[in-house]
């Protein structure tokens, strides 16, 4: 009994190890390195979408104003607030006048007098004149007696001497009356340039708009061209939206679309590309666009950000492809397809345009109803053994 009890605990044991070993080799073919690679796979179909550009802006004006002096000086009073809203005209601040209101009661005095120069002048004119006329009168008789032997020659020249110094007289006079007339036009003119600058110290609104900025108090001293005011319309907001450049292509003004602000991101806003800047950033490699809303809304506020989306028209009908499955093997780009057998291919692919939801245009390469891997385990190559599965769960080794 004692051998036949040894034999067949030999046998147990080497059925276990087999089992053992069966099941370890059934481990490592399985779920082991050597164990097939887990894929997803979708089958190419033709179809048409929509694509669009995503981007994200800030919300700027498209008219705002810089308001301040035109020369250097203090501050004397500001008269709005940040956020106030202000008609045309408006008194928004104002500078303190110093010496000016001085200087135009100084000019106003000078052109008064070079007024009463005028009328001088005028009078003298017409005094020269006055004796001219009786010169060339009397010269015109003496002639006239000198003809006829009544008179001598020098009493002759005598009169017309009086009447060339008479003429002389009547030049004088004109010189000196359009001298106080031009002096009088100098004057006027420094007289509006003073009231000019005078009302240039009132800094006065544009435009209906609303407050953004006080720049300066009252007692600041500014230069000229320093904002003490700045000013935006309200009805000109708008949306500076940075897109992609290598994602860019079709934008133009005119795409519809949609805006959603950051203070309100339930609530997406229509509005229109109105324009496209000429001059791109090299830098980031971004183009600028500028979006409009349809209806401007409640509370937006300059300098929010907002996410922007733009619909192009939809595309022609092409072979669709999840645009995860792209894989790029040395220059080429492609994807790895599955045949018949489970075997694996690179097949490279000329691809179109693309949508935000991730479906990209198979121009070339491959047809309609071809198996395509979109995700893997891990990097796959052509002696790759697969198993296709629904959906990968877990760690990606």
């Amino acid at each position: 009994m004692k051998p036949f009890s040894l034999v067949s605990r030999r046998l147990a044991l080497a059925l276990l190890g087999a089992v053992l070993i069966g099941a370890l080799a059934f481990v490592v073919m399985r779920a082991g390195p050597l164990a097939p690679t887990r894929v997803t796979v979708v089958k190419v179909s033709e179809g048409r979408f929509a694509p669009a550009l995503f981007g994200i802006g800030t919300v700027e004006a498209r008219r705002s104003y810089l308001i301040g002096p035109t020369a250097a000086g203090r501050v004397r009073v500001v008269a709005v607030d940040v956020g106030d809203t202000v008609r045309p005209g408006q008194l928004l601040a104002e500078m303190d006048p110093v010496d000016l209101d001085q200087r135009v009661a100084a000019l106003e005095a000078s052109r008064a007098r070079a007024g009463s120069a005028v009328a001088a002048a005028q009078a003298q004119h017409q005094d020269a004149t006055a004796r001219r006329e009786l010169a060339i009168v009397n010269a015109r008789r003496y002639i006239e007696l000198g003809e006829q032997n009544f008179i001598s020659v020098g009493a002759v020249e005598a009169r017309r001497q009086e009447q060339t110094s008479a003429e002389a007289g009547v030049s004088a006079a004109q010189a000196n009356l359009d001298a106080a007339r031009q002096d009088l036009r100098r004057l006027a003119a420094e007289q509006a340039a003073l009231h000019q600058q005078r009302t240039n110290l009132r800094l006065l609104a544009p435009v209906a708009g609303v407050v953004i900025g006080r720049d300066a108090e009252a007692g600041s001293t500014v230069v000229a061209g320093q904002a003490v005011i700045r000013l935006i319309e309200p009805t000109s907001l708008w949306v500076k939206v940075r897109f992609d450049q290598g994602r860019s292509a079709g934008l133009a003004a005119g795409l519809p679309a949609a805006v959603v602000l950051r203070s309100q991101p339930s609530q997406p806003l229509a509005g229109q590309v109105v324009r496209v800047e000429a001059v791109s950033d090299s830098v980031t490699e971004e183009r600028v666009a500028l979006v409009a809303f349809d209806h401007l809304p409640a509370g937006v506020s300059v300098g929010e950000l907002a996410e922007v989306t733009l619909t192009l028209p939809a595309t022609a009908p092409a072979l669709l492809l999840p645009n995860a499955g792209l894989q790029r093997q040395g220059e080429q780009v492609g994807v790895w397809r599955v045949d018949g057998s489970g075997g694996l291919h690179f097949a490279p692919v000329r691809v179109g345009r693309s949508s935000l939801d991730g479906q990209v245009q198979v121009l070339d390469g491959l047809d309609a109803g071809d198996a395509v891997v979109v995700h893997s385990e891990k990097a796959l190559t052509a002696r790759s053994r697969i198993q296709v599965v629904d959906a990968l769960t877990g760690l990606l080794r």
